[in-house]
């Protein structure tokens, strides 16, 4: 259990975190190639554009970033306030939120420098990360709504992205090395890579009590999935059908899962997650 004993802390780790922030949103501008240079997409010999593996989103997906970042800057000034300052939570979520910005400024330039492998790597440890920070927050528990949103929200979304990205970066991967599947059908072991998806998603509702934003996000890259797949020069009906399964099913698990938790919430009528 995480320690929430009240502590007041001075400024240097929350500054730490909002120049964290701001170097994750200015580095993904600027390595988005918005201002000039290589785009993402075509980067990496390209292997991470929507038509390069057939479990790449289509470019639509990615505008989720924008709430992503949006969020994290939002986050990066709340826990300047004096309250978030004698928070344990955010005592313990700094180093891990400071870790998880880094990293994905990190992914954009090694991404840029054409290291495919190495940014899977990268992508894994941020997921890693991200993961330890749902944990975070589950065991503690937002103070009311502005940090339910702030917070859970922008961590949440945060994770289901990363967890549907880190699927199409580890197929960049396999694709670029030549990777054909064992010559089984394309679309059958796309399928399977994709129920493991929705069943990580399945696995996050569980262990979160139903919490919505991991599951919207990784439901909207599944989304994209499938319309990338019925709408791209990689068209596959199988893969087109087994991503918008996936996402179903991760939005049905945090709805359910929800349910479940707030049927056994406590007397406060908080939901109670499992640990």
């Amino acid at each position: 259990m995480v320690d929430t004993t009240p502590r007041t802390i001075g400024l240097a780790i929350p500054l730490l975190v909002l120049a964290s922030g701001i170097i994750a949103t200015v580095g993904a501008f600027l390595g988005s190639g918005v201002l000039g240079g290589t785009p993402i997409a075509e980067a990496a010999g390209g292997w991470l554009n929507e038509d390069s593996t057939p479990l790449a989103p289509a470019s639509a997906a990615f505008r989720i970033w924008s709430v992503i970042y949006l969020g994290l800057l939002a986050y990066s000034v709340w826990q300047l306030l004096p309250a978030q300052r004698r928070s344990a939570r955010h005592h313990a979520l700094r180093p891990w939120a400071v870790a998880s910005m880094l990293l994905n400024a990190a992914w954009i330039w090694v991404v840029q420098l054409g290291w495919l492998v190495l940014s899977l790597v990268v992508i894994a440890v941020l997921l890693a990360v991200l993961g330890r920070i749902l944990s975070l927050l589950v065991h503690t528990g937002a103070k009311g709504w502005a940090e339910s949103l702030i917070t859970d929200g922008t961590f949440g979304l945060y994770l289901g992205w990363v967890t549907i990205a880190t699927v199409a970066n580890a197929s960049a991967v396999l694709g670029a090395a030549g990777f054909d599947g064992f010559g089984l059908p394309i679309a059958g072991v796309a399928s399977v890579v994709l129920a493991v998806a929705a069943l990580i998603g399945v696995a996050m509702a569980w262990r979160s009590g139903g919490r919505i934003a991991p599951a919207l996000a990784l439901s909207w890259g599944l989304a994209w999935i499938m319309m990338g797949r019925l709408d791209s020069g990689l068209e596959s009906t199988g893969t087109a059908v087994a991503a918008g399964i996936a996402a179903a099913v991760v939005l049905g698990a945090a709805v359910v899962f929800r349910w479940v938790a707030t049927r056994r919430a406590g007397p406060e009528g908080i939901p109670v997650a499992r640990g």
